[in-house]
């Protein structure tokens, strides 16, 4: 609270970028955790509330008739334009917000103060509700080529993976930790996904520390390992997901990718992904072109293009697609790395498991895969959601895009998902709040040193008790569909205006078929049971 030195302003004035209509006009307070805006201009209370996480940036427009104007950015897209009356306040507001929306040290995040009056046993109960041994178990491993093993239960040898992973059975210690040497970081390759039906994996590390010649008798055995756990296939897919260019530049570094001279009967594969910073430029300008005034349709389409966005959704979606269909199809084994294997490998791996196993298009299936592939696997959520006070080129809509991914599936399969839209926005919301202790830190070991789980809670059984608002009303069930294989031709991919225009209430009102399904659900329900209890009153 020391940050807030105006707490209440009064006659603020809440712009509608879509509109020309009378500006809102109202009272904004500045809380511990949110910045609230009370609209006084309606007969019924409206209210709007920021919580201080969420933005991004906090700007001082040049005076206008009106006022002084301040403009803030959310992480979720809100854009909000406000109008003070004095300058002083504009600037006292300003200046908290700058101070409340980037704290500089962890316990400074909202999960620390956040108290749900939950008893401590729900909290711990809740955090016991995705257990990934449970997934492992029902993949079938542990079995005779797979093994849960607690190699890393110190962190020797990676400290951003979790303590115990999966690897082959027939990887020895030895291997593992020299296998651990000539890998990025440490990051050895560690099992993502068995698919049963034909003992075909999909793996996961960082890129090989091989320059241009060096080699490593333990990571090929280890890569041998792998193929010998699918019997019934001769070769086992290696894919780099970035484009070739930028492995070759790490090669110079004394990193790059696997020669395959030296591993036995692996084919090699790029598919090019872009970077983070090449992500992170790309929806800067998403953005801008969702923010201009009244854009011409063809100024529209021409921004959407420039922006490359789509066609980077796209290049993550083939790629999820090629492994579900190696696995699948082929019945080969693949292993998937970028560099850190944190970033676009979390991405393609999650995305091919969505499309190979039903489970993971239900709510608990989801939540598994989110903790298994990102939170455990060590995606620096930190990092790239700008929880602190950091370096700004470390930020990047690596997961946004993942959730646009299962979105754009969703669009081509309405009934194969449990959940619908709501969730997705929900679960995004939720990654940039730090109103729950998920997604805080960059891997398993820094939440462990931050207390997570004795001091904040899990967001799964809080998404969990709204399960009947979230849920897909043309959800047919989890044997409906098995694998999904979407079509990823260009036309195939949508704007999402529920994402990135979800705010802006000026534009036309959108009508969603699902949401109406639902209210029309839960209205029949409560018809159903007044009926009954009319039923149970009437005289026999």
């Amino acid at each position: 609270m020391e940050h807030i030195t105006t707490p209440k302003v009064e006659n603020v004035k809440l712009l509608d970028r879509y509109t020309n209509r009378k500006a809102a006009n109202g009272t904004l307070y500045l809380t511990a955790t949110h910045l609230i805006y009370v609209d006084a201009s309606t007969d019924v209370r409206k209210e709007t509330w920021i919580l201080h996480h969420h933005i991004v940036t906090v700007e001082k427009l040049p005076l206008t008739t009106a006022g002084y104007p301040l403009l803030i950015h959310c992480k979720n897209f809100h854009v909000a334009h406000f109008v003070i009356g004095q300058e002083r306040d504009c600037h006292e507001v300003y200046t908290s917000l700058l101070k409340l929306s980037q704290p500089a040290k962890p316990e400074e995040l909202y999960a620390f103060s956040y108290n749900p009056k939950v008893s401590k046993e729900s909290r711990e109960i809740g955090w016991k509700l995705i257990d990934l041994k449970v997934d492992y178990q029902r993949m079938g491993i542990p079995n005779n080529y797979w093994e849960l093993t607690d190699v890393n239960k110190d962190y020797e040898v990676c400290n951003t993976y979790p303590p115990e992973i999966v690897v082959p059975r027939a990887a020895s210690k030895a291997v593992v930790i020299g296998s651990s040497r000539f890998r990025s970081r440490g990051r050895i390759p560690v099992l993502s996904y068995l698919y049963k039906e034909n003992n075909a994996a999909i793996c996961r590390c960082s890129q090989p520390l091989s320059g241009f010649s060096a080699r490593c008798l333990e990571d090929e055995q280890m890569l041998q390992a792998i193929k010998e756990a699918n019997p019934g296939s001769p070769f086992m897919y290696v894919v780099d997901t970035r484009p070739k260019l930028n492995a070759m530049a790490n090669r110079a570094a004394g990193k790059g990718y696997e020669n395959e001279d030296n591993y036995d009967n692996i084919r090699f594969k790029f598919i090019g992904i872009e970077n983070i910073h090449v992500m992170r430029s790309s929806l800067q300008k998403l953005l801008e072109v969702c923010e201009m005034k009244s854009p011409s349709m063809s100024d529209f389409l021409t921004g959407l293009e420039n922006s490359g966005w789509l066609r980077h959704i796209k290049a993550v979606m083939d790629a999820g697609v090629f492994l579900a269909k190696a696995v699948k199809d082929e019945k080969a084994s693949v292993l998937v790395h970028c560099s850190d294997g944190w970033d676009r490998t979390a991405q393609v791996c999650s995305l091919a498991s969505l499309l190979l196993d039903p489970f993971y298009r239900t709510f608990k299936g989801f939540m598994v895969l989110i903790e298994k592939e990102w939170i455990a696997m060590g995606h620096k959520f930190s990092h790239r959601c700008g929880h602190l006070d950091g370096d700004p080129k470390e930020v990047s809509p690596v997961f946004t895009q993942f959730i646009e991914c299962v979105w754009q599936l969703m669009q081509q399969f309405p009934c194969s998902f449990e959940f619908s839209e709501r969730f997705l926005l929900e679960i995004h919301d939720h990654v940039y709040s730090c109103q729950f202790g998920n997604f805080l830190g960059n891997c398993h070991k820094e939440r462990e040193d931050l207390k997570i789980f004795e001091k904040t809670h899990s967001l799964w059984p809080f998404l969990l008790q709204k399960k009947q608002e979230l849920r897909n009303p043309l959800y047919k069930g989890f044997t409906a569909y098995k694998e999904l294989q979407p079509n990823t031709l260009p036309f195939s991919f949508q704007f999402w205006c529920g994402m990135y225009n979800r705010f802006d209430k000026g534009m036309h009102p959108k009508q969603c078929v699902l949401d109406y399904l639902l209210n029309c659900l839960s209205q029949k329900m409560k018809l159903e049971d007044s009926a009954s209890e009319l039923e149970n009153v009437a005289p026999g």
